[in-house]
């Protein structure tokens, strides 16, 4: 290049930056848009798109490309633009899952892995991760064990793990719901340790087990097992099943009467259940993870604003889990300096996410003892409709996530990191 040629080149870049620093927000850290052309930094979604849980992996995915476009208009991470790789993980296949996170890996190249919504698959997908070292932001898929006994260096996981969710939903289950509880749980990883989690909390607030039963993972008919947990006469039936299987669970509840003779609820509810269910069926003491009506809050009405301009809808749990998994990428490399996994994984444990990313009324940040992020959890109830029909969730208050985690200390977790 001539020195000439060197010049002008070097004065557009200094233009474009200074253009895009006065457009920025004031969202840290800095990143600094370089040269056209730099190679772009491949982030790898791979999540269902089809089967029981597609609606809710499609909503993660509308927050991670939220999520894009605000880090390559504030100049992508460590100056280069960034893209999004997406496979379609399935629902339920484990074999699939890990096959597509291998092709991002080998063969896309990809700098990042996001995934699963389903526990089962996001375990087997951190197995590849760890083995290929490289960062694996987790968005929604909840078993203990990610964050807990199978733990690993280089995994972080945004949604809460099932025992937050448990100690959060138990007191408020006894108060509104009783303490006779017969769980219907989903036959994976996700629902075997909701139901133990419960059980657990169950102990520390004086409610029993009337009875539980296993449905398999994309079940249509749910009779069989709500005439057994109504013959066991329980309080209330725990309905521990997400995705389509809560829409058919709860629809066919109420056609059968039971929310007349007992209580439904569950621990955790989402937003895109309760859009598929009719108004009847919107009841229920719950626990969500992430809300969208915030009063008070900041950004959490530009967030909600930015989502409806791109999709017509409220943005979801799952909405936020797919943005705040990938700004956490850009995040660890900013703080890092660097797209080395150990370094990013090292900055990000203990990082508390920027307000415009959290959107939390309580700081959020990543544990640094297990990768566990810590966030605000709401309690509630669901409901047929507020002052705005996309309000179908009733919040009466707000928890700590450091209080419904527990101590770190008794965390199973033990992180061993590459020498």
């Amino acid at each position: 290049m001539s020195e000439a040629t060197e010049s002008a080149a070097t004065g557009r870049r200094t233009v474009l930056r200074a253009a895009l620093a006065v457009g920025a927000a004031n969202l840290a850290p800095p990143f600094i848009l370089s040269a056209r052309g730099e190679q772009p930094v491949l982030i790898g979604l791979d999540n269902p798109l089809t089967g029981t849980y597609a609606a809710v992996g499609k909503n993660e995915l509308t927050g991670c490309e939220l999520a894009i476009s605000q880090i390559n208009a504030k100049g992508g991470i460590l100056g280069r633009p960034v893209e999004l790789r997406v496979e379609d993980s399935t629902s339920g296949d484990a074999g699939t899952a890990v096959q597509k996170a291998r092709k991002l890996i080998e063969r896309d190249k990809v700098d990042f892995l996001l995934g699963n919504v389903n526990s089962a698959l996001a375990l087997a997908m951190a197995q590849v991760s760890n083995e290929k070292g490289i960062l694996h932001i987790v968005p929604g898929g909840h078993t203990d064990a990610i964050t807990g006994a199978t733990c690993h260096w280089n995994v972080f996981r945004v949604c809460n793990a099932t025992q937050m969710e448990a100690n959060a939903a138990a007191q408020q289950l006894v108060e509104k719901a009783g303490r006779k509880w017969y769980y219907i749980t989903p036959d994976y990883a996700f629902g075997h340790t909701l139901q133990a989690a419960l059980e657990k909390a169950a102990d520390r607030v004086g409610a029993t087990k009337a009875g539980a039963d296993l449905s398999p993972l994309g079940t249509t008919d749910f009779s069989s097992y709500l005439i057994k947990a109504q013959a066991a006469k329980p309080d209330v039936i725990l309905f521990l099943v997400q995705g389509d299987d809560m829409i058919n669970a709860l629809k066919q509840a109420v056609q059968f009467g039971l929310d007349k003779r007992l209580h439904l609820a569950g621990a955790q509810q989402e937003l895109e259940s309760l859009e598929g269910l009719p108004p009847e069926a919107r009841i229920g003491a719950w626990v969500f993870e992430w809300y969208w009506k915030q009063p008070g809050v900041p950004h959490v009405a530009e967030f909600v604003e930015a989502i409806r301009k791109k999709t017509g809808k409220v943005p979801t749990a799952r909405t936020w889990f797919g943005f705040v998994s990938t700004w956490s990428c850009a995040l660890a490399a900013a703080g890092a300096k660097s797209l080395d996994a150990v370094k990013m994984a090292k900055a990000l444990g203990g990082m508390k996410l920027p307000p415009e990313v959290g959107l939390t009324p309580d700081p959020a940040f990543y544990r640094a003892e297990d990768h566990q992020l810590i966030a605000s959890l709401y309690i509630g109830n669901a409901q047929a409709g507020g002052a705005d029909p996309e309000d179908l969730f009733n919040v009466s208050h707000v928890m700590r996530g450091i209080d419904a985690a527990g101590r770190v200390e008794d965390s199973p977790c033990k992180l061993v990191w590459p020498s």
